[in-house]
């Protein structure tokens, strides 16, 4: 491993809170760049994604986790498996909440929580929606309930106290070692910044159980010198859902795969040939080998 500074400080930054509550984009704002996918649907994050902010003396690995909810199938509960080691292997955590959340809705969660023997910031998230009498009252109510919590209002959208929160953040760092190399933004592959990015285009696009009922898969990632050729699959659980996503001659996928392109050329910095195919995979979020196959695990 490269040499390190002496006092480097490193740690794991993990975020939790209920679906909607804008943790993707605090994220986003927080690494500088657009790593998470980010629409008004709940379940738009699946898995847990890390990004990595490194400057000469410390590392911090953050972590985007699915909003918190009570599974009803399987790739829920494995999405629920994500939030659930957050909760174990942080070296601080974030709870995100917004005006009119009152706990986790998942109560084994909320127990959990209450038992932390680590940092825990609760941000009180879009206060730009709140006026100060509100906030007052935000802020005496959560205290009440998590007392060892440091509480600080946010808004992500609008970056206010997001820097606030940065130099709170390293200030409570331990020492440790440079997890990752000090390029590397994420842990997530390219393929699967391909996979997000048309899957957040069919939540923008489509309503109803069409958006999740949606698994992305590349299959195919060549990269020439000015050019990236991708293929991607798109599954569905019914052939009725394949016939919605495809649109009358092709337009509404022609539409995704356009509005996919057009993000995945800024964030590669190169253009982009993208074809995508649309295939059943029957009930596969109930199926565990499905959800295996798609990275669940």
């Amino acid at each position: 491993m490269e040499n390190q500074p002496n006092n480097f400080k490193s740690g794991f930054v993990n975020i939790i809170g209920n679906p909607n509550v804008g943790k993707s984009t605090l994220l986003n704002q927080l690494v500088g760049e657009r790593l998470a996918i980010i629409t008004d649907k709940v379940q738009t994050t699946r898995h847990r994604i890390m990004g990595i902010v490194t400057t000469d003396d410390m590392q911090i690995v953050f972590s985007d986790t699915p909003g918190v909810l009570n599974p009803a199938y399987e790739l829920q509960k494995k999405m629920m498996d994500f939030v659930s080691e957050s909760l174990k292997d942080a070296d601080i955590l974030l709870y995100v909440v917004e005006p009119g959340d009152k706990e986790l809705v998942n109560e084994t969660l909320n127990q959990k929580l209450q038992h932390l023997d680590i940092p825990v910031l609760l941000l009180i998230n879009k206060i730009d929606k709140s006026n100060p009498e509100e906030l007052n009252q935000l802020v005496e109510y959560w205290h009440g309930q998590l007392p060892k919590a440091e509480i600080l209002p946010i808004s992500a959208l609008k970056g206010f106290n997001v820097d606030m929160l940065l130099e709170k953040i390293k200030s409570l760092l331990p020492e440790g070692p440079k997890y990752f190399p000090e390029d590397q933004l994420t842990d997530k592959s390219e393929r699967f910044i391909v996979n997000e990015v048309i899957r957040e285009k069919i939540l923008l696009n489509y309503q109803k159980e069409i958006p999740y009922a949606v698994e992305v898969e590349t299959d195919r990632f060549i990269e020439e010198e000015n050019l990236l050729r991708i293929n991607a699959n798109i599954y569905v659980e019914r052939d009725s859902q394949k016939g919605i996503l495809i649109g009358h001659k092709g337009s509404a996928l022609t539409k995704v795969g356009t509005e996919a392109r057009e993000d995945l050329e800024k964030f590669f910095g190169k253009k982009i040939y993208l074809e995508l195919f649309v295939r059943v995979r029957k009930d596969w979020r109930k199926k565990e080998n499905d959800i295996r196959r798609f990275g669940y695990n």
